[in-house]
């Protein structure tokens, strides 16, 4: 199991698997009824998550019913319950929008929902996140998660995401972090996706992210607060949701 998994996702392109995904799910869904775990972005429960993972295969790590991941359900509880992106107006900008939030964001009455990318077939606005197509000040939150690992120029890109914020608006912009690790490996002179596989685990990164990940963020004019969430949870809902108790969410001001 553990090497088909490594084989779909090191060699299916991610936008090949979001199209096909729709048709799976049903029978994903009804293999894994139970009631052992459940995702709290739907409510839907199951005996067992799938197991995900480019290198490290996790148990238990994508939901059968939103395919969300650790780190997905992690925001989701933060974003319902610690801010009012589901109840104040808000212009939300979505880059590569993550399944698990699309339909959700898409169908709230009070969010204008912008989703942004080159590739993905759920992107509104097909653009390279260095030299985006908007205007200063344009939006009240940006969610743009597990995209700047991707993307050589990261300083660039941060810019641009702090431009197009609105001065008071948020930012999430989760990456994978080493937290034991202080500043951040990269070497541009790495272009093979399978030197890239091995030196930043995965064939598509270009860096691994060190702590020094949120002073890069706030030299471009952020203020950022390291929010670990799991530390309001309790144990059982830690276990119950399939969450990752080091999960760091950055959350960014203008």
């Amino acid at each position: 199991m553990k090497s088909i998994i490594k084989l779909i996702l090191n060699y299916i392109p991610r936008t090949i698997l979001t199209r096909i995904s729709t048709f799976v799910k049903p029978i994903i869904r009804l293999y894994l009824k139970g009631d052992k775990y459940t995702d709290p972005i739907d409510g839907k429960s199951f005996r067992e998550f799938i197991p995900y993972g480019y290198n490290n295969v996790r148990k238990n790590a994508l939901s059968p019913s939103t395919y969300s991941l650790e780190r997905h359900r992690m925001l989701w509880l933060y974003l319902k319950n610690e801010t009012k992106i589901f109840s104040n107006k808000v212009k939300l900008l979505h880059f590569a929008p993550e399944p698990a939030f699309y339909e959700i964001f898409k169908k709230s009455n009070n969010i204008l929902y912008d989703t942004i990318d080159l590739n993905s077939p759920l992107a509104d606005i097909k653009a390279d996140i260095c030299n985006l197509p908007l205007k200063d000040d344009t939006y009240d939150f940006i969610l743009c998660n597990h995209v700047l690992e991707h993307i050589e120029d990261d300083l660039k890109a941060m810019s641009e995401l702090y431009r197009v914020l609105k001065k008071g608006g948020i930012g999430i912009f989760q990456i994978p972090i080493d937290s034991k690790r202080e500043n951040t490996y990269e070497d541009r002179s790495i272009k093979s996706p399978k030197e890239r596989n091995r030196m930043f685990g995965q064939y598509d990164h270009v860096r691994i992210y060190g702590m020094d990940y949120f002073e890069r963020l706030k030299s471009v004019g952020f203020s950022v607060k390291k929010v670990k969430y799991a530390n309001k949870l309790s144990d059982k809902e830690i276990t119950k949701y399939c969450l990752s108790p080091t999960e760091i969410i950055p959350v960014c001001k203008k």
